[in-house]
């Protein structure tokens, strides 16, 4: 990136290259005087008038407008003091050298205009394709920045290069600070903080040159668009001047769009990044809650049913066993609880026709109205819902129900399939909602 081309029309060209253009249009002119004197005694003064016009074309072309019309009016008047009778004077005594004379300075001052143009457009073409690549090249460089860090450390020490002054990013509207800067000892005062945090509440530039009565010193200005500023960028000079020409503010704005840009970009990649590490948080929750769920509650059915059924048996240390089952169902409920920790959608009640299964709240409902289930009962319609429309094996439900010890009582699910059957299908005789697979299991059917 050229520092350049991005200042073009800051300032006027100065004193020795306007005093280059006008000397070089001046002997551009005695050049073609020179060649008129060596022609003229052979062919005549008539050729030598279109001898005066490529100094003023080139004139127009290299040096600008005002050479070019300097060129055009010492071209007429040393066409009319040495090709004119009488000659070596500024008189005129023909009509027809008095036309020629004046066509002569009418064409030149025309060519010279129209030469002047097409300079300064190729000039405004060249500003902006140099702008453009400016701010390409300024965009390449953020774009290979990982995070908000980088682009502002890219920031501050391109525009401080391009702006040849000092830069610093500042961000917070509450409590303005300096994210990065250049060069790094910058400091900011007081009355600096003040147009800094002045520029990012308004989203308009504020400090010296840009508001009155400030004693900033530096000059901010807002990153993002309106109002909603998310940085200001300070640029301040050694000498006090404005570090922002007229010819400059442009080319600033479209740098620091592609700031915006950038940070918006870099803002949005972390929280893909945070989305993304949510997700595989919750991932792996619901897998060891359902790990949990599948593992571990089968076995505590199981030990709660040894110990009622050595209870009843009337072997082993009542007491004991009554502790065994109060602690089982303890941790069965702790389990519960920890299963219900599941992201807010997963609390959502599973709806097949008219039947409403709110896992969440152990709540079956049909046709809007509540269904009262027993444990067991209830323990193989979640099951069944939890894997809606999948099949589910008989032992699979018998081990997750029941506990292990029982996945060979296939007649146990088969009561409680059919007691499942009277109280949620329309027509039990011919079950829509658990359908049957033979000699495999049972599936909650979806539609």
């Amino acid at each position: 990136m050229s520092t350049r081309l991005f200042a073009v029309g800051e300032r006027q060209p100065s004193l020795a290259l306007q005093f280059a253009g006008f000397s070089a249009a001046l002997l551009m002119v005695a050049a073609a005087t020179l060649a008129g004197l060596l022609i003229a005694p052979r062919w005549g003064t008539a050729p030598v008038v279109l001898l005066y016009l490529p100094p003023v074309l080139l004139a127009g072309i290299y040096c600008g407008l005002w050479p070019a019309m300097a060129a055009a009016a010492a071209a007429t008047l040393t066409f009319n003091f040495y090709f004119t009778a009488p000659y070596r004077t500024l008189m005129i005594h023909s009509p027809a050298d008095a036309v020629t004379v004046l066509m002569l300075f009418l064409v030149a001052v025309v060519t010279s205009r129209l030469a002047a143009s097409l300079r300064g457009q190729a000039q405004l073409a060249g500003a902006h394709a140099s702008r453009n690549a400016t701010i390409a090249g300024f965009a390449r460089r953020l774009l290979a920045c990982p995070d908000q860090h980088d682009i502002a450390a890219v920031t501050v020490g391109e525009l401080s290069r391009l702006f040849q002054c000092h830069a610093a990013l500042i961000a917070g509207p509450d409590e303005p600070r300096i994210v990065a800067a250049k060069p790094d000892t910058v400091v900011l005062g007081l009355s600096d903080l003040t147009a800094a945090a002045l520029a990012l509440q308004t989203g308009e530039p504020a400090g010296r040159g840009v508001t009155r009565d400030n004693l900033a010193d530096w000059q901010f200005h807002p990153i993002g668009p309106g109002e909603t500023a998310i940085a200001a960028l300070g640029l301040a000079r050694d000498d006090g001047a404005s570090p922002v020409g007229e010819g400059q503010v442009q080319l600033l704005g479209s740098l620091l769009d592609q700031v915006a840009l950038a940070l918006e970009r870099a803002r949005l990649e972390q929280d893909a990044r945070e989305a993304t590490r949510l997700r595989e948080r919750d991932s792996i929750r619901s897998a060891l809650l359902a790990s949990i769920g599948e593992d571990v509650k089968p076995r505590l059915n199981a030990i709660a049913a040894a110990a009622r059924a050595l209870r009843r048996a009337g072997e082993g240390d009542k007491a004991t066993l009554s502790i065994v089952v109060t602690e089982a169902a303890k941790l069965d409920r702790y389990i519960d609880n920890l299963v219900d920790l599941e992201p807010e959608e997963e609390h959502q009640p599973i709806i097949v026709g008219g039947l409403s299964i709110d896992l969440h709240h152990r709540c079956v409902r049909r046709n809007g109205e509540e269904v009262h289930l027993t444990p067991k009962e209830y323990a193989v319609l979640a099951e069944l819902a939890k894997h809606a429309g999948r099949v589910l094996t008989h032992a699979q439900l018998l081990r997750n129900v029941w506990g292990p010890a029982q996945e060979q009582h296939i007649d146990y699910l088969r009561v409680a399939v059919r007691s499942l059957r009277q109280k949620l299908e329309p027509s039990p005789a011919r079950p829509a909602l658990i359908v049957n697979e033979p000699s495999v299991g049972y599936r909650l059917a979806l539609c």
